[in-house]
Protein backbone atom coordinates (compact mmCIF):
# COMPACT_ATOMS: atom_id res chain seq x y z
CA UNK A 1 0.00 0.00 0.00
CA UNK A 2 0.58 3.53 0.13
CA UNK A 3 3.10 5.32 2.10
CA UNK A 4 3.64 8.63 3.73
CA UNK A 5 7.16 9.85 2.67
CA UNK A 6 8.17 13.63 3.16
CA UNK A 7 4.69 14.80 2.65
CA UNK A 8 3.84 12.35 -0.33
CA UNK A 9 1.35 9.23 -0.52
CA UNK A 10 3.34 7.24 -2.43
CA UNK A 11 4.69 3.65 -2.81
CA UNK A 12 7.68 2.24 -1.82
CA UNK A 13 9.37 -0.58 -4.01
CA UNK A 14 12.62 -2.12 -3.03
CA UNK A 15 14.92 -5.32 -4.47
CA UNK A 16 17.89 -6.39 -2.90
CA UNK A 17 20.96 -5.80 -6.23
CA UNK A 18 22.14 -9.00 -7.77
CA UNK A 19 25.87 -9.76 -6.53
CA UNK A 20 27.29 -11.10 -9.89
CA UNK A 21 29.03 -7.67 -10.34
CA UNK A 22 29.48 -7.27 -7.03
CA UNK A 23 32.75 -8.50 -4.77
CA UNK A 24 32.25 -6.67 -1.24
CA UNK A 25 28.46 -6.78 -1.25
CA UNK A 26 26.48 -6.51 2.21
CA UNK A 27 22.91 -7.65 3.06
CA UNK A 28 22.45 -3.94 2.61
CA UNK A 29 22.25 -3.61 -1.10
CA UNK A 30 19.66 -2.49 -2.23
CA UNK A 31 17.84 -0.82 -4.86
CA UNK A 32 14.88 1.48 -3.61
CA UNK A 33 12.00 2.91 -5.81
CA UNK A 34 9.51 5.42 -5.05
CA UNK A 35 6.77 6.10 -7.07
CA UNK A 36 3.02 7.04 -7.19
CA UNK A 37 1.48 5.16 -10.04
CA UNK A 38 1.52 1.43 -10.49
CA UNK A 39 4.01 -0.25 -8.35
CA UNK A 40 4.20 -3.47 -10.01
CA UNK A 41 5.28 -2.35 -12.87
CA UNK A 42 7.97 -0.24 -10.94
CA UNK A 43 11.01 -2.13 -11.11
CA UNK A 44 10.32 -2.95 -14.90
CA UNK A 45 9.94 0.56 -16.00
CA UNK A 46 12.88 1.22 -13.69
CA UNK A 47 15.07 -1.19 -15.59
CA UNK A 48 14.34 0.13 -18.67
CA UNK A 49 14.69 3.66 -17.67
CA UNK A 50 18.44 2.71 -16.87
CA UNK A 51 19.10 1.51 -20.01
CA UNK A 52 18.46 4.42 -21.42
CA UNK A 53 19.83 6.74 -18.84
CA UNK A 54 22.94 4.33 -19.62
CA UNK A 55 22.56 5.69 -23.72
CA UNK A 56 22.14 9.34 -22.97
CA UNK A 57 25.22 8.96 -20.80
CA UNK A 58 27.52 7.31 -23.56
CA UNK A 59 25.83 10.20 -26.05
CA UNK A 60 26.91 12.85 -24.30
CA UNK A 61 29.43 13.39 -21.99
CA UNK A 62 30.98 9.98 -21.53
CA UNK A 63 31.77 9.17 -25.31
CA UNK A 64 30.08 11.01 -28.29
CA UNK A 65 29.80 14.56 -26.80
CA UNK A 66 26.03 15.08 -28.36
CA UNK A 67 25.52 18.12 -26.53
CA UNK A 68 28.43 20.19 -28.23
CA UNK A 69 26.73 19.67 -31.95
CA UNK A 70 24.40 22.77 -30.95
CA UNK A 71 21.67 21.31 -33.38
CA UNK A 72 17.99 22.55 -33.15
CA UNK A 73 16.60 21.18 -36.83
CA UNK A 74 14.24 18.26 -35.71
CA UNK A 75 15.36 16.07 -39.10
CA UNK A 76 19.12 16.88 -38.46
CA UNK A 77 19.54 15.79 -35.06
CA UNK A 78 16.81 12.86 -35.56
CA UNK A 79 19.20 11.68 -38.17
CA UNK A 80 22.43 12.05 -35.73
CA UNK A 81 20.37 10.31 -32.66
CA UNK A 82 20.09 7.18 -35.38
CA UNK A 83 23.13 7.37 -36.47
CA UNK A 84 24.59 7.51 -32.54
CA UNK A 85 22.39 4.92 -31.65
CA UNK A 86 23.90 2.86 -34.13
CA UNK A 87 27.50 3.68 -32.75
CA UNK A 88 26.58 2.89 -29.42
CA UNK A 89 25.35 -0.84 -30.25
CA UNK A 90 28.60 -1.05 -32.44
CA UNK A 91 30.80 0.31 -29.07
CA UNK A 92 28.89 -2.35 -27.04
CA UNK A 93 29.01 -5.27 -29.15
CA UNK A 94 33.17 -4.49 -29.83
CA UNK A 95 33.14 -4.39 -25.44
CA UNK A 96 31.10 -7.22 -25.01
CA UNK A 97 33.96 -9.15 -27.95
CA UNK A 98 36.74 -7.10 -26.12
CA UNK A 99 35.43 -8.79 -22.64
CA UNK A 100 35.58 -12.06 -24.22
CA UNK A 101 38.76 -11.83 -25.44
CA UNK A 102 40.38 -9.66 -22.17
CA UNK A 103 37.83 -9.72 -19.26
CA UNK A 104 37.77 -6.34 -17.55
CA UNK A 105 39.37 -7.25 -14.25
CA UNK A 106 39.76 -3.81 -12.10
CA UNK A 107 36.31 -3.60 -9.83
CA UNK A 108 35.96 -0.66 -8.01
CA UNK A 109 35.02 -0.17 -4.53
CA UNK A 110 31.35 0.38 -5.33
CA UNK A 111 31.41 -3.43 -6.85
CA UNK A 112 31.20 -1.82 -10.34
CA UNK A 113 33.77 -2.25 -13.25
CA UNK A 114 36.34 0.22 -13.66
CA UNK A 115 35.31 0.67 -17.74
CA UNK A 116 32.18 -0.19 -18.64
CA UNK A 117 31.31 -2.44 -21.49
CA UNK A 118 30.39 0.44 -23.60
CA UNK A 119 33.54 2.36 -23.21
CA UNK A 120 35.88 -0.68 -23.70
CA UNK A 121 34.06 -1.23 -26.88
CA UNK A 122 34.08 3.01 -27.77
CA UNK A 123 37.98 3.14 -26.90
CA UNK A 124 38.74 -0.49 -28.98
CA UNK A 125 36.81 1.40 -31.98
CA UNK A 126 38.64 4.92 -31.48
CA UNK A 127 41.80 3.02 -31.87
CA UNK A 128 41.18 1.07 -35.06
CA UNK A 129 40.07 3.99 -36.71
CA UNK A 130 42.56 6.66 -35.62
CA UNK A 131 45.59 4.11 -35.26
CA UNK A 132 47.35 1.57 -37.90
CA UNK A 133 44.65 -1.39 -37.78
CA UNK A 134 47.22 -3.96 -38.79
CA UNK A 135 47.97 -4.90 -34.82
CA UNK A 136 43.85 -5.29 -34.35
CA UNK A 137 43.05 -7.60 -36.99
CA UNK A 138 45.94 -9.92 -36.34
CA UNK A 139 44.09 -10.38 -33.04
CA UNK A 140 40.64 -11.25 -34.90
CA UNK A 141 39.11 -8.55 -34.37
CA UNK A 142 36.82 -6.83 -37.00
CA UNK A 143 34.54 -4.33 -36.27
CA UNK A 144 32.75 -3.99 -39.61
CA UNK A 145 31.78 -7.95 -38.80
CA UNK A 146 30.06 -6.52 -35.50
CA UNK A 147 27.48 -4.40 -37.78
CA UNK A 148 26.54 -7.80 -39.68
CA UNK A 149 24.07 -9.88 -38.63
CA UNK A 150 25.59 -12.70 -39.94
Amino acid sequence: GKRWVWGRLVYVIATRLDSKQKSKQTDDDFLIIITAHEPQNALTDYRRRWGIETLFGALKTRGFCLESTHFIDKRRLSKLLALLAIAFVWAMKAGLWRHSQRPIRIIKAHGRRARSLFRYGFDLLRRFFTVSTQPLLGSGFHPIQFLSCT
